[in-house]
Order: structure tokens, then C-alpha cells, then sequence
């Protein structure tokens, strides 16, 4: 089997598998994903908000917020679970084509320098 299919496999893997972030703190009534914290959760875990954090929070708003579809916050887990695969097929092209942008322009300018 090529690298590239193993590659392609692994990534498919890990796109049915993201759903776990949603139904395992659903499961163990963890709350919130690790890692996965707004200003407001991240003041009831530490106590304080950080100025850098206060700052910055109002800087980025996520294309896609909570990985749900506008309206979807409500809807049961099996299809936030669809919402959560369609997020990570999205954000895996984005990158994809970035890096292929970002390649076919390094491509470019290097040949012209020589």
C-alpha cells in the first residue's frame, strides 16, 4: 500500500473519530472538551480571565462555532456528531489547499530565481 493511502486512511480515521470530543464529555459529564474553553468557562476553572486572553477573545470568532451548524446547538447528539464530521471534512480541505497554495507559490518563486 503507498504512503499516500495510508496517509488518506489515517486522515478518514480521524474524521469519523471526531465526534468523540463531543460525546465523550457527554458520556463522563465532563463539560467542556479540554482545551476547548471561552472567556466565560475559563473564569469559572482558573478564577480570573488573563489580559492577554480578555484581549485577544474578542479578536478571532470561529468560522464554524461549537463545530454546529447555525441552529444545530439544540439538536440531538447523533446530528451534532454529523455537524462535527462535516467541520472536520471543511477544515481538513482548508488546510489542504492552503498548503497546496502555499507549495505551488514556493514552486513558482523559486524557479524564477534560478
Amino acid at each position: 500500500m503507498k504512503t499516500i493511502t495510508k496517509l488518506w486512511i489515517g486522515i478518514g480515521v480521524l474524521i469519523v473519530l471526531s465526534p468523540l470530543g463531543l460525546l465523550l464529555p457527554e458520556r463522563f459529564k465532563a463539560g467542556d472538551a479540554w482545551g476547548e474553553w471561552g472567556v466565560d468557562t475559563f473564569k469559572e476553572l482558573v478564577g480570573y480571565i488573563p489580559q492577554g486572553l480578555a484581549k485577544l477573545s474578542s479578536l478571532w470568532s470561529a468560522p464554524i462555532p461549537d463545530y454546529a451548524f447555525k441552529g444545530w446547538a439544540e439538536k440531538p447528539l447523533a446530528n451534532l456528531s454529523f455537524a462535527y464530521i462535516i467541520s472536520a471534512m471543511i477544515g481538513i480541505v482548508v488546510c489542504i489547499s492552503i498548503v497546496f497554495l502555499l507549495g505551488k507559490l514556493l514552486i513558482k518563486k523559486s524557479s524564477r530565481e534560478k
